[in-house]
């Protein structure tokens, strides 16, 4: 099974976009990069699902264009959108390209996100991310706008690692770069950021 990136050098701000290949070629979150469905077709011949970690409009912009492109497709979701046609929950389980993945509640940056962990690999949306603007090793969501809770992230981001095996290796986060290796010293460094409840950024 690969993985792309399908908004890689995008202009325009976007989530990372997703594309497991393999068995059930799968989308995690669309982006907000136009022409995204376009990239997809140049990998995949059909696209079995589109799995959004949350609802932010930097990760679903693009899910209508995907969608009409690619009709049908599944569209799985934890909160409701007029797209949605299979809805999930904390503890249910997800085929992304040619593995199994269980749902991970991880609200605190968005009260609708969720994370995906496998036996090898994390999708962990904007919970925690391996580098960003602010740190550039183990950095987490930010939680200083309306609706965001940094207690309520600490707290998810506790729950994902209760539940992560021992051998992912592969992290692929809603914003900067993939990374391999060590997945859970990455989450347990967010962790600990996040923990000091210090602001994410410099005003």
């Amino acid at each position: 099974m690969a993985v792309y990136n399908v908004t890689e050098g995008a202009e325009t701000f976007t989530c990372n976009a997703y594309l497991a290949t393999g068995g059930r070629p799968t989308l995690v979150d669309a982006g907000s990069m136009a022409g995204v469905e376009e990239v997809i077709a140049g990998r995949v011949d059909d696209l079995a699902a589109v799995v959004l970690t949350h609802q932010h409009g930097d990760h679903v912009a693009e899910l209508d264009a995907v969608c009409e492109a690619f009709d049908p497709v599944e569209v799985v979701a934890y909160a409701d959108h007029p797209r949605r046609t299979r809805a999930i929950d904390d503890g249910d389980r997800v085929e992304i390209g040619d593995e199994t993945f269980e749902v991970v509640y991880t609200p605190g940056h968005a009260d609708d996100h969720v994370s995906l962990v496998s036996e090898t690999t994390l999708y962990s949306g904007d919970v925690v991310v391996h580098d960003d603007g602010a740190f550039d090793y183990g950095s987490f969501g930010r939680t200083d706008m309306e609706g965001q809770s940094r207690e309520t992230l600490i707290e998810s981001i506790e729950r994902l690692l209760e539940r992560m095996p021992p051998g992912v290796e592969h992290m692929y986060a809603g914003h900067g770069g993939a990374f391999h290796g060590d997945v859970r010293d990455v989450v347990e460094t967010a962790l600990g950021r996040a923990e000091k409840r210090e602001p994410k950024y410099d005003d």
